[in-house]
């Protein structure tokens, strides 16, 4: 039996070969963010197809969580370098057909409501399951409401590139929820072994009196 491969696909019309880095858009489940392979310099493609066949990139719900926290051989993150040079694209979910194998494949679309209903989710909840990403039944952020100690949020790009604000908050929720992971692991850390007190010079000279 071939092994199955997740995050890889190819447009329909085309046959170009992507790798879906989100498989919807909050608010746009019916679009998703693709990076066309081809573009890729040989050392970038390399490196991604490393990821990808990875057990770390396998066992990630979205590609685009395990780009954030890896990078190229320059260094650069891999997810902050395609979008800098502009090779994210925001493309409709049945324009794409998965490849998990060389004989099976799927329209993204398709696959999307199979996941959800696994989930026992809608198409439209997907994008909760995204580390850091708001919970379904909190309020949507109007695209010119101002955040706190944040820049106003633009509204998403219509050009199927992924703008720098819309990285930006995807950046900043995903930090969000490493500090809070972090965190947790901390209390959890002190709970198995608690950190040794301290003990101050004035306590020290009345032990030693």
């Amino acid at each position: 039996m071939a092994k199955e491969t997740k995050h890889v696909g190819k447009i329909v019309n085309t046959g170009e070969k992507v790798a879906v880095v989100f498989r919807t858009v909050p608010g746009e489940s019916n679009m998703a963010l693709v990076l066309p392979t081809a573009t890729l310099r040989d050392d970038q493609h390399n490196s991604l197809m490393e990821l990808i066949d990875s057990e770390q990139g396998q066992q990630a719900n979205e590609l685009g969580e395990i780009m954030f926290t890896r990078s190229f051989a320059n260094g650069t993150n891999m997810l902050t370098a395609v979008q800098a040079e502009g090779r994210l694209k925001k493309v409709a979910t049945d324009t794409v057909k998965m490849t998990p194998t060389p004989v099976s494949e799927i329209l993204l679309s398709e696959l999307n409501v199979l996941i959800a209903e696994q989930r026992n989710v809608s198409v439209d909840e997907l994008y909760t399951f995204v580390s850091g990403a708001p919970k379904s039944d909190e309020t949507a952020t109007p695209a010119t409401e101002t955040l706190p100690s944040e820049e106003p949020v633009a509204a998403p790009a219509t050009d199927g590139v992924l703008s720098d604000s819309d990285l930006a908050r995807s950046y900043r929720s995903q930090a969000d929820a490493m500090y809070k992971e972090a965190a947790r692991l901390r209390r959890e850390a002190d709970e198995l072994d608690p950190p040794k007190k301290k003990t101050s010079s004035k306590e020290k000279a009345s032990a030693e009196a």
